[in-house]
This record gives structure tokens, sequence and C-alpha cells, in this order.
């Protein structure tokens, strides 16, 4: 059964095995060293590939939510993803 909803979390375990079950790679907005990004593509040039400690350093620090579904409507794995306050 496919599930479309969205999920949120703190648990860096969760981010790390749902971004790597789909070829993700933590990353920044260049020239930024905040902006956390997801990247699911080619290199993007705007984009800077940072390692996981850094990423959840700047996750915890900024006090965000990682917002993420599973499954899209046709039951393939989902890449869509956010970063959304933690309130």
């Amino acid at each position: 059964m496919a599930t479309q909803e969205a999920n949120k979390t703190k648990d860096h375990d969760t981010i790390k095995n749902w971004v790597e079950e789909r070829d993700g790679r933590p990353a920044v907005v260049k020239d930024t060293e905040e902006l956390l990004r997801i990247d699911f593509q080619e290199k993007d040039d705007q984009l800077e590939e940072i390692e996981w400690d850094q990423f959840f350093e700047i996750f915890d620090s900024n006090n965000i939510e990682f917002l993420y579904q599973e499954e899209k409507k046709d039951g393939e794995k989902s890449t869509f993803c956010k970063f959304v306050s933690a309130n």
C-alpha cells in the first residue's frame, strides 16, 4: 500500500537511511554554509556536498525537522523532502 503522506523527523539515522536509500547526498547551497539540501541528481554547481557530521550539526543548531515522503502515489520511492521549522 502506497503511503503518500509526509512524515517529520529529527532522528539522524532515519534521515541518513532515507537519503542513502534514494542515492542522495547531504549538501549546502554554496556560499551559505547553512542552507541544507539533499542532492539527488548529478553534481549541481550551486550545491556543495558535505559530510553527514557537518549536515547534522547545521540541522540540530537550526532547530529544524526533516519532512519526507516514503512513496509516490504510484508506489515508487519518493524523493520529496524539505526542511521545516520545529515548533
